[in-house]
């Protein structure tokens, strides 16, 4: 295992010892903790450190109960005892919850009429985090891909942490957010990776003990061919009976050494990881040979859905990414075995900034659906930016794919729609050995509205921020909260302002993603194409003309993608390819558009520095601290830099194709 970490000085994120005046010096009733239920001594630890006292009930101002016959076997209820608070739950989880729940309301806990009483139950059983962890330092990607938050909180550089005592703090942190399930390495499985199934066992046995306390489910990413890779075998075929039983031989063993195990993630036959196309069987195939392993131990597969040609000729405008999934997996529907839930990205192409809701969530009733977000943020400045995902989250949840003013996009995955079967919502973490987790301090709001908007997906990004702020800086930051209000509040409009626009997707610098490359990927093989050239811009999807993609979508839906007339201009040309000089609805050009957003959006990042230099006082004296305001000051004056190199490459890039002059007379080199 590798040498003992460095004494860092983490940050308590949204539980500082502040956030916990609610309980100090309170006298408590906590029940007793147990064997079968270790989540209980987790909640006696924290009433304790919180400063209370345990207490018998009759004695208590703060009752915690578990209630056996509850019928919810997830949530809590909060009441009133006269001037005691009643929190019943049916397990030590519900109770964590609940402890939380009253932690993050704390202002309101002990006035009646505050709305903090009654039942509160998760919109969806599964809220999970996955980790795109390496255990060794992978070349390209590092030791976590995709991560912008340092090195793996789990390995380093080939091995084990030898200390893993953060991860204490770590599940502290999701689970007070509502996360309750966690995979923890990369789905792109490496072979080094794919020993965490065998030799390497008991490590995943050692993380599973730091988050078991805290009601907190491990789960592994697997390679579809580890049979060939790991046994004898000379075949992964999931109709041949000797991998089968090899799957079930292996999920025996992991089972024996971690009872409560979650189950697999799998991404096959997507970027070169391999799949049942092998050996021309289908992914519901695949599946369910892993989720008839797991099956006994009441284990669950999530298989990705996000399956597609990354070798296409950019030529050939017939193929189209974003119709991939929606293509392969509505066939499937109905064939998954029960403990099969599909993993579906919230949009058909790769976590952009600006794209359609993917079809296939809306298209498989008859299967159990995940949504999948992203809140390290590949595409929306990689934690170098502030970006409240929680806005954009807000918009996805809410998507009617029927158009009828009837279930929205999170009932699906909660089960509620018309004949729907409960799935999850996950996301991939954007966490690491950072001293502030998420590299950007200010990016911890996105992992806690993860966690709250995955346990209400009808949460207000609104009231979210202001409950995240309150925790973080103090019940009364007026200087400080108002300030973070103001960066974070509208970063989302902000930041798509000043990058690619109208729908327009990938105009990144290949394989890092950061920062603007107009024709980076323009005429590679991974489907990320915006066809601009002298006489216009963007991919026509319509089924009149186009790739059909339209199609795949429920009416109104269909027909509103499919017309100019009504396409909304922020997906105009995601679905059609239109003159420089064509008009959107509010009477500017496209041309325009482009000049007038990104201009604008550089010089509002580049006020940014300044705001937040106003809090330089309160950090001299200590009232903020030092190290999170000098690293959010450089990580805006970043932001600010790279604002304006999005505005000169792009209305440089416009100009240069379309010979449209700015109508305000601006540089355009």
């Amino acid at each position: 295992m590798s040498s003992p970490a460095s004494d860092v000085v983490v940050h308590p994120a949204w539980l500082p010892a502040s956030a916990f005046a609610l309980f100090d010096g309170r006298l408590v009733a906590v029940p007793e903790g147990s064997d079968a239920d270790p989540v209980v001594e987790t909640l006696r630890r924290e009433v304790s450190r919180a400063g209370a006292k345990i207490v018998a009930p009759g004695e208590a101002s703060v009752v915690f109960t578990i209630d056996g016959e509850r019928s919810q076997r997830e949530g809590f209820t909060i009441s009133r005892d006269g001037s005691r608070i009643v929190v019943t739950a049916a397990n030590g989880r519900g109770l964590l919850d609940g402890f939380f729940h009253l932690v993050s309301h704390r202002e309101a806990a002990f006035t009646p009429g505050t709305g903090i009483e009654g039942t509160f139950t998760p919109a969806v059983p599964i809220r999970m985090l996955d980790h795109w962890d390496n255990i060794d330092v992978h070349p390209v990607m590092g030791q976590v891909e995709r991560g912008y938050a340092g090195g793996s909180l789990f390995y380093d550089d080939g091995d084990l942490r030898w200390d893993l005592s953060r991860l204490d703090d770590y599940a502290r942190l999701l689970a007070s957010s509502g996360v309750n399930h966690v995979s923890i390495n990369n789905v792109n499985v490496h072979r080094t990776e794919t020993t965490l199934l065998t030799e390497r066992l008991g490590w995943v046995g050692r993380i599973a003990d730091k988050f078991r306390p805290w009601g907190i489910t491990t789960h592994l990413a697997v390679n579809f061919s580890a049979p060939l890779v790991l046994g004898d075998l000379d075949t992964s075929d999931p109709l041949d009976p000797a991998v089968q039983d090899w799957w079930k031989s292996t999920a025996e063993r992991v089972y024996a050494a971690i009872p409560d195990f979650g189950g697999f993630v799998v991404k096959a036959d997507s970027e070169g990881q391999p799949g049942p196309f092998a050996y021309n069987r289908t992914h519901a195939d695949g599946a369910n040979l892993l989720a008839r392993a797991v099956a006994p131990f009441g284990g669950i597969v999530h298989w990705r859905c996000f399956v597609y040609n990354h070798k296409q000729d950019w030529r050939d405008r017939s193929t189209d990414r974003a119709r991939a999934a929606f293509d392969h997996f509505t066939p499937l529907d109905g064939q998954f075995d029960d403990n099969v839930i599909i993993q579906v990205k919230y949009g058909p192409l790769d976590f952009q900034v600006r794209e359609p809701v993917s079809p296939l969530i809306a298209a498989m009733p008859n299967t159990r659906v995940a949504i999948e977000l992203q809140v390290t943020e590949e595409y929306s400045g990689q934690q170098k930016h502030v970006y409240n995902l929680a806005e954009q989250w807000r918009e996805i949840f809410d998507f009617d794919p029927w158009g009828s003013g009837g279930a929205r996009l999170w009932q699906i995955a909660a089960g509620q729609a018309e004949g729907g079967r409960t799935g999850s919502i996950v996301a991939v973490a954007n966490t690491g050995d950072d001293p502030f987790w998420t590299g950007h301090p200010l990016a911890q709001f996105n992992l806690y509205a993860f966690g709250r908007m995955a346990w209400d997906p009808t949460a207000s990004p609104a009231a979210l921020l202001d409950e995240w702020i309150a925790l973080t800086f103090g019940a009364d930051p007026t200087a400080v909260g108002e300030t973070v209000r103001a960066l974070l509040a509208g970063s989302r409009d902000l930041y798509e302002s000043y990058t690619a626009p109208l729908g327009v997707c990938f105009m990144v610098n290949p394989g890092h993603h950061y920062g603007p490359s107009i024709d980076g990927y323009e005429y590679s093989p991974w489907g990320t194409y915006h066809f601009a050239d002298r006489d216009g811009i963007g991919v026509d999807r319509t089924r009149a003309t186009g790739t059909g993609y339209s199609g795949q979508y429920h009416e109104p839906w269909a027909t509103r993608f499919e017309t100019l007339a009504d396409c909304p201009d922020d997906l105009l040309l995601f679905f059609h390819h239109v003159p420089w000089s064509h008009v959107l609805h509010d009477g500017t050009t496209v041309a325009q558009h482009i000049y007038d957003t990104h201009f604008a959006g550089a010089e509002r990042a580049a006020e940014l520095p300044g705001l937040w230099g106003e809090l330089q006082p309160l950090a001299d004296d200590g009232a903020l601290d030092e190290a999170l305001f000098t690293r959010v000051a450089a990580l805006l004056d970043e932001q600010a830099r790279c604002a304006a190199e999005w505005r000169d490459q792009l209305t440089t890039y416009v100009w240069r194709h379309s010979g449209i002059p700015d109508a305000q007379g601006r540089p355009l080199y």
